[in-house]
């Protein structure tokens, strides 16, 4: 018995320190836990250019924090383009009620790339212009067209939306895509694949479905993933990376 409490108290401790930090997220602005489709406006941001006046192709990554209690652990990412003289963006991201509903959750949108989430308003990670951003169009689109979770989604942990970011970004070398921490389903490769380049491109991960792993990289710095969640620590940029707070710089920007 005194095995069984020692055990069930070191449990505890472990769950207490992984849920820490999605527990104080909850009480900063970026996590409402009431949002819903009905706080869901289609007018931009204010971030991305506008189609009219910027001729030049691009390519934009974005995320948000997503709806209700989920937000205080993850966002929800997706990836948007632009070809040379395209009046539109064009967004490609994985929704979990499209699969429950068709079978396939990958979804393509026209429209504003930066539109709030739920109400929650869009961070941009990367972002590519002229010639590189119509090179890396070309790679998305490859990308796209092999990507092997279509038919498959799992909230945690994944394959989901921050696992279909972070397959194209591999794939797409010019982004440097350091996704946050709270990119819960990043670090999914799959049931039998359990080494891959690191979604920037410029280091490995190691993962076992999604549930442990690490990571190693020039942009991601040091990563650790502990049942979905991650903790690391990026010297380049002096800052560390919590499961629920996301990154934390030592000074801004």
């Amino acid at each position: 018995m005194k095995t069984l409490a020692l055990n069930l108290r070191r449990l505890l401790l472990i769950l207490g320190f992984l849920l820490t930090g999605p527990a104080l997220a909850t009480m900063t602005d970026e996590v409402s836990l009431d949002r819903s489709w009905r706080t869901t406006s289609p007018a931009s941001a204010g971030i991305a250019p506008d189609p009219a006046t910027t001729p030049e192709a691009v390519v934009q990554v974005y995320g948000a924090r997503t709806v209700r209690w989920r937000g205080a652990f993850a966002v929800h990412t997706w990836i948007s383009v632009k070809p040379e003289g395209a009046a539109n963006f064009t967004t490609h991201e994985v929704i979990g009620w499209r699969f429950w509903q068709s079978g396939n959750a990958l979804r393509q949108r026209q429209g504003s790339p930066d539109r709030p989430w739920f109400g929650a308003t869009p961070e941009l990670y990367a972002e590519l212009r002229g010639e590189e951003a119509a090179t890396a169009i070309t790679q998305i689109e490859a990308a796209i067209a092999t990507y092997p979770f279509t038919g498959e989604y799992k909230t945690w942990p994944g394959p989901n939306s921050n696992t279909f970011t972070a397959s194209i970004a591999r794939q797409v070398p010019a982004l440097a895509l350091d996704l946050p921490p709270t990119a819960v389903g990043k670090d999914y490769l799959g049931e039998t694949r359990f080494l891959a380049s690191a979604p920037s491109g410029t280091g490995y991960q190691l993962s076992l479905f999604g549930l442990l792993g690490g990571t190693l990289a020039v942009e991601e710095g040091l990563e650790i993933n502990i049942l979905g969640l991650s903790f690391g620590i990026d010297p380049l940029d002096l800052a560390i990376k919590l499961p629920g707070l996301g990154r934390i710089a030592a000074t801004a920007g």
